[in-house]
C-alpha cells in the first residue's frame, strides 16, 4: 500500500522538535511555578510573545482562512494577568516579525496555537501559586470549545491551504523562528532586573 504523504502539520512538528524542546529545557530551567516573581517573568515574556503576534490574529486575509482567528489570540489575557499580579506591562524587544507573508503568519500562528495544548499542565502548576484562569492565569485558561477541538480545526484548515514549494519553506522556517523567537523574550524576561513596583 503507498504511504499517506505527511501533512503540512505533522512536517512542521518535525521540523520543529529542536527548537521545542530547547524551548522547553529554557521554562523547566527558569522554574516558573516555584515562585510568584519567578512566574510574573515567565507571564512577561508570553505577554510581550502574544503581543507581537496580535496583528496577525485580527489580519483580514487570515481572518478569510480562520474565521475564530480573533477569538483565539491571549494578548489581552496575558494582558490582564499581568494587572492582576500588579506588574508594568513590559517594553517591546526589537526583532518582532514584521510584515510576515501569509505562509510565515501561518507558521507563527501555529506555534502560537500550538502552545495552548501545553499550557493546560502548565495552569495545573499555577494552581499552586493561587493562580486560575479568573486570575493571573488567564492566559494558559481552557478556550471556548476546548483545547483539543480548537486546535483540531486549525489544523484542519491549515493542512488544507494550497501552498506553493516557496510558501511551504517560508511556513517551516516561520515555525522554527517563533520557538526561537519566544526563546529570545524568555530569556530576556530572567535576566533583566525587574520593573520596579510602585511604591
Amino acid at each position: 500500500m503507498p504511504q499517506e504523504p505527511i501533512r503540512r502539520s505533522q512536517r512542521l512538528n518535525q521540523i520543529t522538535h529542536a527548537a521545542h524542546e530547547q524551548l522547553d529545557k529554557a521554562v523547566k530551567a527558569n522554574a516558573p511555578f516555584d515562585t510568584l516573581a519567578s512566574y510574573t517573568r515567565f507571564l512577561s515574556a508570553q505577554y510581550l510573545f502574544q503581543q507581537e503576534l496580535k496583528a496577525l490574529y485580527s489580519d483580514p486575509q487570515l481572518v478569510e482562512l480562520i474565521a475564530d482567528l480573533p477569538e483565539r489570540c491571549r494578548a489581552e489575557q496575558a494582558k490582564a494577568d499581568l494587572a492582576d499580579l500588579g506588574a508594568k506591562i513590559p517594553t517591546a524587544i526589537a526583532g518582532a516579525a514584521l510584515a510576515p507573508s501569509q505562509a510565515e503568519a501561518l507558521g507563527w500562528l501555529f506555534v502560537s496555537e500550538g502552545s495552548k495544548l501545553g499550557a493546560a499542565f502548565l495552569i495545573k502548576r499555577a494552581a499552586a501559586l493561587n493562580l486560575s484562569e479568573t486570575f493571573g492565569a488567564r492566559h494558559l485558561g481552557e478556550p471556548v470549545g476546548g483545547r483539543a477541538e480548537g486546535w483540531k480545526r486549525f489544523i484542519r484548515i491549515l493542512d488544507d491551504l494550497p501552498f506553493s514549494d516557496e510558501q511551504e519553506r517560508e511556513i517551516d522556517k516561520a515555525a522554527v523562528a517563533a520557538f526561537e523567537r519566544f526563546n529570545v523574550l524568555l530569556r530576556h524576561a530572567y535576566t533583566t532586573a525587574p520593573e520596579a513596583e510602585p511604591a
